[in-house]
């Protein structure tokens, strides 16, 4: 998650446009971060908040962007399919 990494400014000021940044340099692995989505998704169907807070919460929060851990994966993909 390198785009909403640290220096997330440098792709965009909301998840949207950072989203879009991604499109338009990594326009190939779109389908496939769709995919790694929903596998992660699925690896953790009972423990899905729990997981993304364990892996990823020491560099990444959500809840900064107006997301929560179950929602903000629901608008990546969303994002990703416009």
């Amino acid at each position: 998650m390198i785009y909403f990494g640290q220096d997330f400014d440098l792709f965009g000021r909301t998840a949207s446009e950072i989203v879009d940044c991604y499109k338009e340099n990594s326009s190939h692995c779109v389908q496939n971060l769709i995919h790694e989505i929903d596998s992660y998704r699925h690896q953790h169907a009972d423990d899905l908040a729990f997981a993304f807070e364990h892996t990823y919460l020491t560099e990444f929060s959500p809840e900064p962007w107006g997301y929560t851990v179950t929602s903000f994966p629901d608008e990546i993909q969303r994002l990703l399919r416009e």
